[in-house]
């Protein structure tokens, strides 16, 4: 069991945030709420709470990263930790040491936990197992990226009170795609119907057996859902180009002005960012009314603060009935 029951409350019992396909719906919400908590913070003239005061927590970035980085940093400052941030180039990895023993140094070090990022799918539960220290997932390979997937929900649920019901498109290179895989296991497991839209190229091998429909076309589809989040291109992880032309990818599977006029008045148009404006999404769009990007942003700060909250305090639980 991942959640203890107390008193008709609950206590957080996962000391690592690994991926959303194990968390039950009842555990997503509790993040959601703890996140609410949090919110306010960002609103005070002094941006800090003492909640992780004496706790260090390390951002182990072996992949580039802006907004998920930036975001880890904030929330770990905006809770009072200590705060180290490691990236790839400027490490001992490029003379050659392993993800373990990198690890296992900063340990060493007295981190309490680690927030990594890498390219190698099961990384994050890899280390999991070989430290003490609390592990958050902030993407790995392409299996999943569970802030950037409860961030997403959040956001929906924010605005529309409920996943439940809601049909959700998830469009473009789905193959590539860890946020298409958080996104898929949360939004189902919140009650929404989840859309995988792209070309046939684009699609993760297996899809027939995830809990979601698929389409190959975007208009299609577009008249019909309630959300839709773009994604981006990820050309850095393909051998080949899995399309005859930039140009027609953009015509059958770009968020256009034009094809804005057939979805719903109220659709909310998400991105997980970093754009590629005039590719998968037209600026208009990007920056228009139903845009709720820069919503995701400020809602990821929230995210990431309420899981590095919840991970410590199950690490702390845990130290404590290991005492008694």
């Amino acid at each position: 069991m991942a959640l203890i029951r107390k008193s008709k409350k609950f206590i957080w019992h996962r000391k690592h945030l690994l991926g959303l396909r194990d968390l039950s719906a009842e555990e997503i919400n509790y993040i959601f709420e703890t996140a609410k908590g949090f919110e306010q913070i960002s609103t005070r003239s002094v941006k800090k709470a003492p909640t992780l005061r004496g706790r260090v927590i390390v951002n182990l970035f072996f992949e580039d990263s802006t907004r998920t980085r930036t975001s880890f940093i904030l929330a770990a400052s905006r809770l009072s930790a200590d705060v180290l941030d490691f990236t790839k180039k400027s490490s001992s990895v490029s003379k050659g040491e392993t993800l373990l023993d990198t690890a296992k140094n900063i340990e060493a070090m007295g981190v309490d936990i680690v927030v990594i990022r890498h390219g190698a799918g099961g990384a994050a539960k890899f280390l999991s197992r070989n430290i003490d220290a609390c592990v958050v997932n902030a993407g790995d390979g392409f299996c999943e990226h569970p802030t950037q997937g409860l961030l997403d929900c959040y956001t929906i649920q924010k605005i529309r009170g409920s996943l439940e019901g809601l049909k959700i498109a998830i469009v473009g290179d789905i193959a590539h795609s860890r946020v298409a895989r958080s996104n898929m296991w949360a939004m189902t497991k919140l009650g929404a119907e989840v859309i995988f839209v792209g070309p046939a190229t684009l699609m993760p091998a297996g899809v027939n057996r995830m809990p979601v429909k698929v389409s190959y076309s975007l208009d299609e589809v577009i008249e019909k859902v309630d959300v839709v989040n773009m994604l981006r291109i990820q050309f850095e992880r393909m051998g080949g180009n899995p399309f005859p032309s930039v140009r027609e990818y953009s015509h059958y599977f770009g968020l256009t002005v034009e094809r804005m006029k057939k979805a719903k008045q109220d659709i909310l148009v998400m991105h997980p960012g970093p754009l590629n404006r005039g590719l998968e999404i037209e600026s208009e769009v990007a920056d228009g009314a139903n845009s709720v990007i820069l919503d995701q942003v400020k809602n990821g700060l929230a995210i990431r603060m309420a899981v590095l909250f919840l991970v410590n305090q199950a690490s702390a639980y845990r130290d404590k009935k290991t005492k008694t």
